[in-house]
């Protein structure tokens, strides 16, 4: 695919969201985004050369969210000689799984999903691919009740759908996904009170690594992740709001960078890769505000990394 198609690829699924903003379904913990994020695009799930087993834990104030997940590439059995072991080749359809624990403020959301990816390689060499994929998830909402307007307690249970479009080679990346698309299990009450935090999302990302330093292994990778729902804000808190950019350094194993899901806040991760695992973790910290005064985020990530390569050049530092 020549650079020009790459960028009129960009520009059309960047047209949908540009005129929309909203909040997400998980929300929490933040750091998915840059850890999982398939849960976002199930596209994206078996793109990567392992199999992805992840757990990450958010503390906030006194709210806790977490998310389980994994994803992977199916195996097909490739030609075997007497002389040597059956070769495996990767398929081409991805699968994944999640549950997530999502509060926020009084609110929670707990959810399970599972994910299909198919995946097409655009080239011999396979280091170019489309793939498309949908979730299937189920969401379990609690509603606090409220006595000064009358409200009572709530506990609703509803199905939903994902689905999802993403173009990625070894340095660049592009994809757009809605999630959430069935909406919310229920409308607003006439006061506009009773919103169950399930609505319709849009997602487009993209990122390009820059190779700085082949012999230390250095790369920098700036990325955009752009939100909405179906509210229309054109204004510029509405238009700002919408853009989440990113930036990871990767020095062999060690990864840092930054994630801003909140302009308002400083955000930064770490993470490091070992043979078979990673750690991570992510904070945000209030600007201009002591951290005392107003809640700190912090986040943990761990992950377990199965398989070989899919490339035959692999690297020790491959990420």
């Amino acid at each position: 695919m020549s650079n020009l198609s790459k960028i009129f690829l960009s520009v059309l699924f960047l047209i949908p969201a540009i005129a929309l903003n909203g909040q997400e379904t998980p929300y929490q913990p933040i750091s998915y985004r840059v850890f999982t994020p398939f849960i976002f695009n199930p596209a994206v799930a078996g793109s990567k050369d392992f199999t992805s087993v992840d757990l990450i834990a958010s503390m906030q104030n006194n709210s806790y969210s977490q998310i389980a997940s994994a994803n992977t590439r199916l195996w097909r059995k490739g030609p075997g000689y007497t002389v040597s072991p059956k070769l495996r080749k990767y398929s081409n359809i991805g699968v994944g799984g999640a549950m997530f624990n999502d509060v926020y403020g009084l609110t929670r959301n707990l959810g399970v999903s599972l994910t299909g990816a198919y995946h097409i390689a655009l080239n011999e060499k396979e280091l170019s691919f489309i793939s498309v994929g949908v979730s299937a998830k189920g969401i379990y909402s609690h509603i606090p009740g409220d006595t000064i307007f009358d409200r009572p307690e709530k506990n609703l249970m509803s199905p939903n759908l994902d689905a999802g479009i993403y173009y990625y080679n070894p340095n660049f990346y592009v994809g757009f996904s809605a999630t959430n698309i069935l909406g919310n299990p229920e409308d607003r009450d006439s006061l506009g009170l009773y919103s169950i935090p399930v609505t319709r999302q849009y997602f487009f990302h993209a990122g390009y690594k820059f190779v700085l330093s082949r012999s230390l292994d250095i790369v920098l990778e700036p990325s955009v992740i752009i939100t909405s729902d179906d509210t229309l804000r054109l204004d510029m808190d509405g238009i700002t709001g919408m853009i989440k950019p990113g930036l990871r350094l990767y020095m062999g194993k060690f990864c840092v960078g930054t994630y801003f899901q909140d302009f308002d806040k400083i955000p930064f991760f770490f993470q490091y890769k070992y043979p078979r695992f990673y750690v991570a973790t992510f904070f945000e910290i209030p600007k201009n505000i002591p951290f005392y005064k107003k809640e700190l985020t912090a986040e943990i990530g761990i992950g377990v990394n199965l398989g070989v390569d899919r490339f035959s050049t692999k690297k020790e530092s491959h990420w």
